[in-house]
C-alpha cells in the first residue's frame, strides 16, 4: 500500500468565475482559498499544488458585516523611520477593493512555500469586465455550489 502523490502532469486545472456582488468578505475569501488549494478535488495533497484558478469580478460590491468598515485597520510600513501607515477598511474599499479581497484570501491560505504560487492563479477585477474569456470559465456561486 502506497500513498498517492499526484504528479504535475496528472493535475487538471480549471478556471472558475465568481461574482462577488453581495457576498460577505470573509466567507468569500475562505471559499476562494479552498478553490486555490484544490481541497474540492479527490487528489488533494497538502504538499502538492493541485488547486484551480479563480477570477473574481465586481470586487467593489462586496459586503462587510458589523462595524468592520470603520474599526478594521490595515497597517503597512514604508521602510523609513516613522513610516507606519494605516487605512480603514472603508478607505481601502473605495480606493482599492481588489486589494481588500486579495489580502483576505492571502490570510486564509496556509503560510508555506505554495502560497505565492497559489495566489498567482487569483485574478480580481473591480468591475464586471475581465480579459479572460479565452479560458473555459466555469461560473460558480460560493453560496450554492456551481
Amino acid at each position: 500500500m502506497h500513498t498517492f502523490v499526484p504528479k504535475e502532469k496528472e493535475i487538471e486545472r480549471r478556471w472558475y468565475l465568481i461574482d462577488a456582488q453581495g457576498q460577505t468578505l470573509g466567507r468569500l475569501a475562505a471559499f476562494i482559498a479552498r478553490l486555490l488549494m484544490g481541497k474540492q478535488k479527490p487528489i488533494y495533497t497538502p504538499s502538492v499544488d493541485v488547486g484551480d484558478g479563480v477570477i473574481v469580478i465586481n470586487a467593489e460590491k462586496i459586503r462587510v458585516t458589523g462595524k468592520k468598515l470603520d474599526s478594521k485597520i490595515y497597517y503597512w510600513h514604508t521602510g523609513y523611520l516613522g513610516g507606519l501607515k494605516h487605512k480603514s477598511l472603508r478607505q481601502l474599499l473605495e480606493e482599492q477593493p481588489e486589494k481588500v479581497l486579495y489580502l483576505a484570501v492571502k490570510g486564509m491560505l496556509p503560510k508555506n512555500r505554495l502560497r505565492d504560487r497559489r495566489l498567482r492563479r487569483l485574478r480580481i477585477y473591480r468591475g464586471s469586465e475581465h480579459p479572460h474569456t479565452a479560458q473555459n470559465l466555469q461560473i460558480i456561486n460560493p453560496q450554492g455550489g456551481s
